[in-house]
């Protein structure tokens, strides 16, 4: 809502489709999603599923009277405002060949919200209860260095056995030393064979906490692919998905046993890009994307209508590493540029959210696959 900026004037609609447009524009000069839509009209006393406004907003037919009033009332009109939206419902109503349509709510079933690009909207949900996995796991302990045996004596140690000729050393320096030399090579054999294992195993510790690993033996990552999918955090034993009973839609990792609200299913969008639909069970369908047009760099990374033109609904899904180790979701057409979805905060606890952030050159929380949901 514009400060200063009139509320979209229902009087000059013609017909039931201008009337609808400029619903739609009043919507849009409320500057509220559906969600909050439905949640001013619940503080008010009023019923108005979210669905319910989608699908009204997608007709050509007038909404039933109390639909009309209980939305109208939500953007934050007056009652005067409101008496003008009801006079020109009944005027339209009235008029020769108008027949008054279901209730869009009634309806919503056989008729969904459009889609330019269709996807399969998962059926039989069912509410799973949340809550915070278990404690993660803990790196093993490194490798001990088994001790060295002692070498045989210089008369039993056959000539296909000696010690190597280490770089450096004189070149008429017998093939076959004695105890003095041989121990003097183990000397230096021994720490060096320690150093080096001590390296591995360092730079071994920095690749698994950079990658966000926590101990899970490495998994082919699945393509993305049309249909139904269950999207995990590479490394871990975490999906996305939604904290049940909150309006936010805002989207977290959550452990992968307690993954299923929403239900996430992948459809081509064209040119490359995808979509990422999402089936709640208390909101219904919908889409993950990023509102404001990722105009906020740290943008929340949630789920909500399809349609709306102020949200990022497309995503390009990249393959990153050689071989593949995961794929990054990058919001298509971003008002800020260069941004991944990127899981924020605490990488190694559950419920931690997920935000647009800078792509990182190691994929740091921004790697995920799309495992096939059955």
């Amino acid at each position: 809502m514009t400060p200063g900026e009139h509320a979209p004037d229902p009087r000059g609609a013609r017909s039931p489709a201008e009337f609808l447009a400029r619903l739609q524009a009043l919507k849009d000069w409320s500057g509220l999603t559906y969600r909050e839509l439905s949640a001013r009209a619940e503080a008010r006393g009023d019923v108005l599923p979210r669905s319910t406004v989608a699908n009204m907003l997608s007709r050509t037919t007038l909404p039933r009277e109390e639909l009309l009033t209980a939305f109208v009332r939500a953007c934050g009109t007056g009652p005067a405002a409101l008496e003008e939206w009801r006079t020109v419902r009944r005027e339209l109503e009235g008029r020769r060949g108008y027949e008054d349509a279901p209730d869009p709510g009634e309806a919503a079933p056989e008729t969904p919200v459009p889609d330019p690009h269709p996807h399969p909207v998962p059926e039989g949900r069912h509410p799973d209860p949340e809550g915070p996995g278990p404690a993660r796991e803990q790196l093993p302990a490194s490798e001990q260095l088994p001790a060295s045996e002692e070498p045989p004596a210089p008369e039993e140690l056959p000539a296909s056995e000696a010690p190597p000729v280490w770089p450096g050393a004189p070149a008429d320096e017998p093939r076959n030393p004695g105890p003095g030399a041989r121990f003097r090579i183990r000397r230096l054999l021994v720490p060096a064979v320690a150093v080096a294992a001590l390296v591995f195993a360092g730079v071994s510790v920095v690749a698994f906490l950079r990658d966000g690993h926590t101990g899970h033996p490495p998994r082919t990552p699945t393509a993305p692919a049309a249909g139904d999918v269950r999207i995990r955090v590479v490394g871990t034993d975490f999906c996305l998905g939604e904290r049940r009973g909150t309006r936010s839609g805002q989207v977290y990792q959550v452990p992968c046993a307690a993954a299923g609200v929403p239900l996430y299913a992948l459809a081509e969008a064209g040119g490359g890009r995808w979509r990422i639909a999402s089936d709640h069970p208390d909101y219904g369908a919908g889409c993950s994307g990023l509102p404001s047009g990722g105009r906020v760099p740290d943008a929340p990374y949630e789920d909500s209508e399809c349609g709306d033109p102020t949200r990022v609904e497309e995503f390009s899904l990249e393959p990153y590493g050689t071989p593949v180790r995961g794929y990054r979701i990058v919001p298509a057409g971003s008002a800020t540029p260069g941004g991944c979805v990127t899981v924020v905060g605490d990488r190694a606890a559950a419920w931690s959210r997920l935000a647009q952030a800078p792509c990182a050159p190691d994929a740091a929380g921004q790697l995920f696959d799309f495992d096939r949901r059955d």
